[in-house]
């Protein structure tokens, strides 16, 4: 701890020591995050809610006989195979508190701090190790759910035969649908990383997110100004990021769809520099 406590300052420090000294947050990091015994069934369970959640959507999807073509139904089968992410996200939310929010409990942060005290490079490399499990997981869940999809939905009326086209990641806007879902999870668990270092309690911090992700759509629902539900719309986090999603009518969406990625990116971002200059300014 002693030695730790006598580095030099960041700005007294060459690119390689600087890099050097990120490592050793990075390797101390990804120790933790692998050893915390509720992280790999946290993990675990993104990707097989997110994929069980898809599956019982298309496999529950139904429409009526003659009435299946897709003028008629509306319907998107990439968001039907992906409704799983409404799940998956809470997951990925609930990752990213507690890499951080767990420390803050127990009063390991100071442990951690003394050992490491380039606090931004603690929360590098907390973001870095994160990003990395969450991602691995979101990609098992959404592939499982789109092969899901693929299997099932043609049973269920969105068949060639009804004028729709086989999901499959060989498509250029199924792939995005895919690829992009993939990383709005892992943007929303850096969204759930930032706001569980600023505010440092689990509880509230897993609070806060769920609120950012869910009240914006229950205000939309309600609001009689169209105008500004649709702004709203743009704004919030879920509805925005959801956007990546369709397949179908994407003209008409309030942004494109990586616009809307973007938008989740903004919150991620914000998040994390809300969260880091409170780990700098604040005492642990």
């Amino acid at each position: 701890m002693a030695a730790a406590a006598t580095l030099p300052a960041r700005d007294a420090m060459g690119p390689a020591r600087m890099a050097g000294a990120f490592r050793a947050a990075l390797h101390a990091e990804w120790t933790k995050f692998r050893t915390v015994a509720s992280m790999p069934w946290l993990l675990a369970a993104t990707a097989v809610l997110t994929l069980a959640v898809g599956a019982a959507a298309a496999a529950a999807y139904g429409c009526t006989p003659g009435y299946c073509r897709p003028a008629q139904t509306a319907a998107d089968p990439a968001k039907i195979a992906l409704t799983g992410l409404y799940v998956g996200q809470v997951l990925a939310a609930a990752a990213g508190v507690l890499v951080v929010g767990g420390e803050y409990g127990s009063g390991m942060i100071r442990v951690t701090l003394a050992a490491m005290p380039r606090r931004l490079d603690v929360l590098g490399a907390k973001a870095v190790v994160l990003t990395a499990g969450v991602l691995a997981a979101a990609l098992i869940g959404v592939l499982g759910s789109v092969a899901a999809g693929r299997l099932l939905l043609p049973g269920r009326g969105l068949s060639a035969a009804n004028g729709y086209v086989a999901l499959s990641l060989g498509n250029g806007t199924d792939l995005r649908a895919a690829l992009g879902s993939v990383l709005y999870l892992g943007l929303i668990a850096l969204l759930a990383l930032g706001i569980a270092t600023a505010v440092r309690d689990s509880g509230a911090a897993i609070g806060v997110v769920l609120a950012l992700l869910f009240l914006f759509p229950i205000i939309t629902s309600v609001l009689p100004d169209h105008v500004l539900a649709r702004h709203l719309d743009q704004l919030a986090p879920m509805a925005a990021g959801f956007y990546v999603q369709a397949t179908v009518a994407v003209k008409s969406l309030p942004l494109s769809p990586w616009q809307g990625l973007g938008v989740v990116a903004l919150w991620a971002l914000g998040a994390l520099l809300l969260g880091g200059a409170v780990l700098r300014l604040r005492d642990a």
